[in-house]
């Protein structure tokens, strides 16, 4: 294991890197990368197990001519470099094989999540604009609703449109790669906001070198390791860590197209031997709660576990040393960095209950008070990037819209943490009104856009509720129009409501129907209020400690 300080501090062959990424000269495609560039190795490229228990396992090899193949179908309808390409598919080959086509055009892939409904497709096709959106037969229905929809391949045969697998037959099998800049996009990404819909980033070339250094360091991937992200390719720690990260150092990924469970999580551990796993607070918390039936057929098999998305539970920790006998470390990033603060496997350094880590080698992270100026040990402020000391930070902004995140040479995070003593940092809380649920990030104003589209709905407003086991569970205040009565019934037809129109996982579990909303003078929500009013009930309503 290499000590922490000294990867840090002779960070050379990464910043030597860096600085050639930001030349003028075309020299990189994605698809080469994570695929061409490591055929002829005898590792695998692509592990896939379905709910049945069927797998099957693809070479470098096979997705290069897969990928050359599917390019062709792209380029003959008009996708060229820098066109956008979507897909809304679950975890298939099909999957990569359209990611890796789409990045062998030089174009920019965009991920759908399959449990998005119309409502969240069409803002992000509004958005980006994409030529052509990849589905298959089960998911292909919800872009009956999306107005302007781009043109249609689709996985299983549906009547007057392209079909994925009999284009992909008689396409020509030769498509040479296009060469991009280092600061060419390759992912169009959206990110949860406060204050209006999700917004759009790209995600250039150079941040593969990012990427790879989170996969060596922080998730300590070895060659001989078997690696299991569990994350959705649909959202971003699944598809910079679970496609790009491995593929690009040469290392098999593994798809498991299937509804999470302990029952399949622990066959897919078991049978394909997983050594190194990566997932949500909320998937170990499942898998806790599961004791023996998920334990006993996976302890032993397990090298090291990685944590994503909230800050790790202490009793999660224990639980994995105590019963599998394997250390999970706690990792923090965002959708518009990657992974930037973490427990390193790779790096020896000390590990401090609570604490999200130290910096990954490459960037410089620090605590800024209001005022910008970098706070000393344990005084809460504003998780920051200095992006001038900072050479893998690659965020260079939101597409086509302003942001306040640039503060001089910082990138402010939006996330309240403090500086430790012994350097690493500790997450405090969320400076925004950005839901964490689930593992989830979900922006208010996507589900209260959704809920105000009913009819018997006025106005809105979405908060994060603690939660024990989601981290916060999504609770609505509900404005009525004149002449609805607000009934449990219709608490669950809003609830139905949001699915079908937004996503699963972005419903609110509670409704409260109010008289008003809090707001300042000029109109501006003010969830903060409701919020704070509901951590106080909870509060209230705990019982009093006997002898307190």
């Amino acid at each position: 294991m290499r000590d922490y300080a000294e990867a840090a501090r002779s960070f050379d062959h990464a910043r030597a890197a860096a600085a050639a990424l930001h030349g003028d000269f075309e020299a990189l495609n994605a698809c080469v990368e994570c695929c061409d560039r490591h055929t002829g190795s005898d590792q695998p490229a692509l592990i896939w197990e379905d709910r049945e228990g069927n797998s099957e396992r693809y070479s470098f090899e096979q997705l290069q001519a897969l990928a050359a193949r599917f390019a062709n179908v792209l380029k003959a309808q008009g996708v060229v470099a820098g066109d956008r390409v979507a897909g809304l598919l679950p975890r298939t080959p099909e999957l990569l094989v359209t990611i890796l086509a789409t990045w062998r055009l030089g174009a920019v892939y965009q991920p759908l999540f399959t449990a998005f409904g119309p409502k969240a497709i069409e803002h992000r096709l509004e958005q980006s604009q994409a030529k052509v959106v990849v589905s298959d037969r089960n998911n292909r229905p919800k872009l009956d609703d999306v107005a302007d929809c781009p043109t249609l391949v689709t996985v299983g045969a549906v009547a007057g449109e392209l079909d994925f697998h009999q284009a992909l037959a008689v396409a020509d099998s030769v498509c040479a790669p296009v060469m991009r800049r280092a600061d060419a996009p390759f992912l169009l990404m959206f990110t949860s906001g406060t204050s209006g819909p999700a917004k759009p980033l790209e995600v250039p070339l150079r941040a593969i070198v990012a990427f790879q250094g989170y996969m060596r360091d922080a998730v300590g991937l070895r060659p001989e390791d078997n690696f299991w992200n569990l994350a959705d390719p649909g959202w971003a720690y699944g598809l910079y860590y679970a496609v790009t990260g491995p593929l690009s150092l040469g290392h098999a990924t593994t798809f498991y197209d299937g509804p999470f469970s302990v029952e399949s999580c622990a066959r897919v551990i078991d049978k394909l031997g997983i050594t190194n796993l990566a997932g949500s607070p909320t998937a170990f918390r499942l898998l806790i709660a599961a004791g023996e039936a998920f334990s006993a057929p996976v302890k032993g098999r397990l090298r090291v576990v990685s944590s994503a998305g909230e800050p790790l539970n202490p009793e999660v920790i224990r639980w994995f040393a105590d019963e599998l006998g394997v250390t999970i470390h706690d990792h923090y990033g965002q959708t518009e960095l990657g992974m930037v603060l973490c427990n390193h496997h790779a790096l020896e350094h000390p590990v401090q209950a609570g604490a999200a880590g130290f910096a990954i080698p490459g960037h410089r992270i620090v605590v800024l008070d209001e005022q910008g100026a970098e706070l000393p040990v344990g005084q809460p402020g504003i998780l920051a990037v200095d992006r001038e000391q900072s050479p893998l930070c690659w965020f260079a902004g939101y597409h086509g819209l302003p942001t306040k995140a640039f503060v001089g040479r910082y990138y402010l995070s939006g996330d309240t943490v403090e500086l430790n003593d012994d350097g690493s940092i500790s997450f405090v809380g969320r400076s925004d009104d950005v839901i964490t649920t689930s593992g989830y990030r979900v922006g208010p104003f996507d589900v209260e856009s959704a809920l105000v589209e009913h009819p018997a709905v006025i106005e809105a407003a979405v908060i994060g509720k603690p939660d024990p086991e989601r981290t916060e569970l999504i609770k609505a205040f509900v404005v009525l129009a004149k002449g609805c009565e607000g009934t449990p019934e219709l608490q669950e037809t809003l609830r139905q409501h949001v699915r079908q129109r937004l996503y699963a996982h972005a419903y609110p579990r509670e409704i409260d129907f109010v008289d008003e909303l809090p707001k300042t003078p000029s109109g501006k929500l003010q969830r903060f209020i409701l919020r704070n009013q509901e951590i106080a009930r909870q509060q209230a309503a705990q019982p009093i400690a006997a002898g307190a």
